[in-house]
């Protein structure tokens, strides 16, 4: 048996001239290769200009009428809108919040994973927009710029804005098959057409179920809560999985995944993450609180037993800062992504890449 001074001699000799740079595990090796420029220096993380996860940055992504998305497997893109909302506005304002999140990643402890030892993704900045007034119009840009990105080989992430805009996405992401999803919510968003529009908040998945985009019957969606129930008939009568705050309670997190891994199987997976599917003690800064809700660590937990899906693609929504007085509701929403963006590292989708 090894003694202690002999434990304390092998310590010294291998950390104590090594700089914090050093690593010796090879996963924490290739890690800091990335992160750490020269010896123990690396860039500062809250100078230059803010980006995804702090992903390189190609302002140049999606400039019309040709995006540059040569040499991405995964594209991050913000989608300042929320003219969709019924309540309290302000998610347009959720890119740059999210964005502005210093401590996220590089690593994910629980994966034992650094997505950016694994893939080449870049922040391409914010969906060209013609009019900050028409939503019809917003959401065509929509579809049109997320139609381009997935037309190019390049997974979508994307950071909202209302939930309105998942409907669009989708239209992209599934155009060739009908994708299944995730999707983790307060509410069900499967309502219909309110005051002459169908693109509101409260019913993207019922559109893009009906636009043949979304496969209701290998769709799941967890967390669901509070007085709108009334309005999600479709979800139950077109086949979705519906998971309740409460049941999720009573089942357990491991129950849910495999409820998960079930309903969407080996197919092409879209993950959507709505900042109110958690109580609103954990983020009060979206549009649409609902008591009663999921825990981060919950919510962690089920990101992470989704590992091995195929994921083509996925969005968090409804960051409102302005009602955000701590920041929690954004870092929140910025850690959701990054287990989003581990999952499409993990998914068969990247393979052969």
């Amino acid at each position: 048996m090894i003694t202690n001074a002999e434990h304390l001699a092998r310590l010294r000799d291998r950390y104590a001239d090594a700089s914090g740079a050093d690593m010796f595990h090879p996963a924490f090796k290739a890690v800091a290769e990335q992160i750490f420029s020269s010896s123990d220096r690396r860039k500062w993380p809250f100078a230059d200009v803010a980006t995804f996860l702090d992903a390189p940055y190609r302002p140049d992504g999606l400039a019309q009428p040709l995006p540059n998305l040569a040499g991405l497997d995964v594209a991050l893109i913000g989608v300042p809108m929320d003219l969709g909302v019924t309540n309290r506005a302000g998610a347009r304002l959720g890119p740059r919040a999210v964005r502005n999140v210093e401590r996220i990643g590089p690593y994910e402890h629980a994966l034992g994973l650094a997505p950016i030892t694994r893939l080449k993704m870049a922040d391409v900045g914010d969906v060209p927009m013609r009019s900050r007034y028409s939503l019809d119009e917003c959401h065509a840009d929509i579809e049109a710029c997320f139609t381009q990105v997935v037309q190019a080989g390049v997974i979508p992430l994307a950071v909202g804005g209302d939930h309105s805009i998942t409907g669009s996405i989708l239209k992209a992401v599934g155009r060739d098959r009908p994708v299944g999803m995730v999707h983790i919510d307060a509410h069900c968003d499967t309502a219909g057409t309110y005051e002459g529009s169908k693109f509101h908040h409260g019913g993207p998945f019922r559109e893009a179920v009906l636009a043949g985009v979304l496969d209701p019957r290998r769709s799941i969606q967890i967390g669901i809560r509070g007085g709108a129930e009334y309005l999600w008939e479709f979800s139950f009568d077109s086949g979705m999985t519906v998971i309740h705050a409460e049941e999720f309670s009573k089942m357990g997190v491991e129950a849910v995944i495999r409820r998960a891994r079930e309903v969407v199987g080996d197919g092409p997976t879209y993950v959507t993450f709505d900042v109110d599917s958690l109580d609103p003690a954990y983020a009060p800064g979206t549009g649409t609180p609902e008591v009663g809700g999921l825990s981060p660590r919950e919510v962690l937990t089920l990101l992470r037993g989704l590992a091995g899906l195929n994921i083509v693609g996925g969005d968090v929504m409804e960051v409102a800062p302005q009602h955000d007085p701590t920041s929690n509701t954004a870092q929140v929403g910025a850690q959701m992504l990054f287990e989003i963006l581990c999952l499409v590292a993990l998914s068969p989708a990247m393979a052969g890449r």
